[in-house]
């Protein structure tokens, strides 16, 4: 019977294009997501995703010009960046303009 052993992922370097998003692992491989698993990264400008952090020892990366946060773990399993569901506005209401009639 064969053993998986499962070790921590750590991010050495990250590199950002117009379509993929690649961690460069501490231990030599190399993983890439599409950019479309970040929305915040896939509308940011190319300075805000080349504006970086390595966070953690190397467990994830954050970006501040667009508050994103991607780990290690979330790429190597592929689990990309949810958008959250859009606010709802508030119900409008009604506002009378003319004065109610009279009651009898």
């Amino acid at each position: 019977m064969n053993t998986v052993v499962r070790t921590e992922v750590f991010i050495q370097d990250i590199h950002v294009t117009d379509d993929t998003i690649t961690a460069y692992l501490t231990d030599g491989r190399t993983i890439s997501v599409p950019l479309v698993w970040s929305w915040r990264l896939s509308e940011a400008t190319p300075e805000q995703r080349a504006n970086y952090e390595i966070i953690g020892d190397g467990e994830g990366v954050h970006w501040p010009d667009v508050d994103e946060d991607i780990s290690a773990e979330g790429m190597l399993y592929g689990i990309p960046a949810r958008r959250s569901a859009p606010s709802r506005p508030a119900p409008s209401r009604m506002v009378r303009t003319e004065p109610a009639p009279a009651q009898r």
